[in-house]
């Protein structure tokens, strides 16, 4: 089982006691769809959201972030490329999310590849010489043939990307068309419902990401946070910036926090038998993850 070579670094890290894990609990933040995640309410547009999630990440310390790019959907929303020019400026790193938001099973290896290489010309212009070789895989979807995994991998290291893991996740995209549906709807008091459940997630996944690190490393180590573009994202961005700055967060570079050794498999694109998570990480080594604290199953009835 390929999962088990994890099995080494999981030692060696916690022999090291990393300097990276020894202060404050250290998360990046990774921001996908950009710039358009699903719909938006009347009134508000894909430049409004990202003016306000870059304000909110300078309001937090100038908290650096990822932000992963679809460039197909400016086709579709040509004054979405505004909000790009935003993020740029803002001097935040892109990433490839490639072109059209794609799944690599629904496709296939060829067709994946070209969709990868449809949007570097584009990042290529945004970043200049700034680097953008980070690829964060749509859906978090590798392929589920193992000979697809490796085939995708193996262009991406052709390529020179590193691949963004996520070790904190709370399916925040589970919120924006109930967010949009409401919204229409005028209904408030579902909104604030919506709110109180986001932040409970929220923290939540803080605290089940920790558990596991605890549970392989005995400490914390860098969290990568996935979180996307969105109206209500950015409405939330504020609070949930404060909610783990309250708990001791320090906001790193998604460098930085892919430095710790849990990483390595994505930094080298290293071929592996499935995602590297900390869930993946825990399984092999024998052990089961806690289940995730959160539900979003309830979100599907909201505002219908």
């Amino acid at each position: 089982m390929r999962l088990a070579l994890f099995a080494p670094l999981i030692a060696l890290a916690a022999a090291l006691c990393l300097p990276a894990a020894a202060g404050a609990q250290q998360i990046a933040i990774t921001i996908d769809d950009a710039p358009v995640h699903g719909p938006v309410p009347e009134g508000q547009t894909y430049v409004g959201i990202a003016a306000r999630m870059i304000a909110a990440l300078s309001e937090a310390g100038d908290a650096p972030a990822t932000i992963f790019i679809n460039g197909g959907s400016i086709e579709q929303n040509p004054d979405a490329a505004a909000a790009l020019d935003l993020w740029r400026a803002a001097g935040h790193a892109m990433g490839n999310h490639t072109w059209t938001h794609q799944n690599p099973n629904a496709i296939g290896a060829e067709a994946y590849d070209a969709e990868i290489l449809h949007n570097e010309p584009l990042l290529a212009v945004l970043m200049g010489q700034r680097d953008w070789r980070w690829f964060r895989y749509p859906f978090l979807a590798e392929g589920d043939d193992p000979a697809l995994r490796d085939r995708i991998r193996g262009f991406l290291d052709q390529r020179g990307y590193r691949v963004a893991s996520v070790t904190m996740s709370f399916d925040d995209w589970a919120w924006t068309e109930p967010y949009v549906r409401c919204r229409a709807q005028g209904d408030d008091a579902a909104i604030a419902r919506m709110e109180v459940a986001y932040m409970e997630a929220a923290e939540a996944a803080f605290e089940h990401s920790r558990a596991m690190a605890q549970m392989l490393y005995g400490e914390d180590i860098p969290y990568v946070l996935l979180l996307h573009t969105g109206a209500f994202h950015a409405r939330m961005l504020p609070q949930v910036l404060a909610l783990y700055r309250g708990k001791g967060a320090a906001f790193v570079s998604l460098e930085e926090a892919q430095a710790h050794p849990f990483y390595e498999a994505d930094m080298r694109v290293t071929p592996s038998e499935g995602p590297l998570y900390l869930e993946t990480a825990l399984a092999a080594r024998g052990q089961t993850a806690p289940p995730k604290p959160w539900d979003i199953a309830w979100l599907e009835t909201v505002c219908r």
